[in-house]
């Protein structure tokens, strides 16, 4: 079986500012001459790592709203220099995507089930085309 992680993505406005800070990240590590892997580090190792494993992927929530995912590749658990136990969530460099899907604020990450997740944006979509305010109120009036 299959589960997915939903987490805050805190400082990116949208799905391009998250590209853009990965993609420094990235850059830097290439400059650093450090492994081009791609990972957030969070300070609980999630228990259902297998089902993780198994084709589960790591939404990002931003400004309250589910707005792509990264499929998850690998989860490493460690001890950082100051003794703390945290772990890397190793992500495939593609973002995703996804129909926007509403989520009040939380700490940490939540498990998602797989039929609770929203569906990926078709190649050609255009789902990010209009001001956040207005989509709201279209979707509150049924409209979107």
């Amino acid at each position: 079986m299959t589960v997915h992680l939903v987490k805050l993505c805190v400082g990116a406005e949208d799905i391009s500012d998250l590209a853009a800070w990965q993609a420094a990240r990235l850059a830097e590590k290439k400059k650093l001459k450090q492994p081009q892997v791609l990972a957030h580090v969070t300070r609980m190792t999630p228990k259902r790592a297998d089902e993780l494993l198994a084709g589960g992927s790591l939404y990002w929530v931003m400004k309250g709203v589910i707005r792509c995912r990264q499929k998850l590749i690998g989860i490493e658990p460690f001890t950082d220099n100051e003794g703390v136990g945290r772990c890397r969530l190793v992500l495939d460099e593609e973002i995703v995507a996804t129909r926007r899907q509403e989520r009040r604020p939380f700490q940490g990450w939540r498990y998602l089930d797989p039929k609770d997740a929203p569906s990926d944006v078709k190649k050609g979509e255009a789902e990010d085309d209009m001001p956040e305010e207005m989509r709201r109120e279209l979707e509150e009036l049924g409209l979107l």
